[in-house]
């Protein structure tokens, strides 16, 4: 029920793009809110952005404003994360959630539907 499977990860040089997709069940597409996260070794998991109401409304973590974006696609069942000018700071295992109390919501502990990962790798 609670399906949520990450791809698109890999290894980039700054200033390169990658676009990640985290594909849903039935079932977990049916969440408003779906978020990606991150985290760095050594570091907590931080929120990167969220998307909800029914896809019209964005939030962003400040360190990837304009240059990350945050899409769906309700026929695929599909979230997405095109990230653009990369830096090495953006290192990290990326991970897609769904299911919160709280619509639009950034802190990943009121998350109850998590993927595996993905790991992207930004070289200077």
């Amino acid at each position: 029920q609670g399906q949520l499977e990450e791809s698109g990860g890999g290894s980039v040089q700054a200033g390169g793009s990658l676009r990640l997709s985290c594909a849903m069940s039935v079932y977990t597409y049916n969440y408003d809110s779906m978020a990606w996260f991150r985290q760095a070794p050594g570091r907590e998991r931080e929120a990167v952005a969220v998307i909800y109401n029914r896809g019209e409304s964005t939030q962003y973590a400040d360190s990837v404003k304009g240059r990350f974006t945050i899409s769906r696609d309700g026929a695929k069942r599909i979230l997405y994360l095109q990230m653009n000018n990369l830096k090495p700071e953006d290192t990290a295992v990326y991970t897609c959630a769904t299911k919160t109390p709280v619509s639009g919501s950034l802190n990943p502990d009121s998350y109850y539907y998590w993927g595996q990962g993905t790991q992207v790798t930004v070289s200077s």
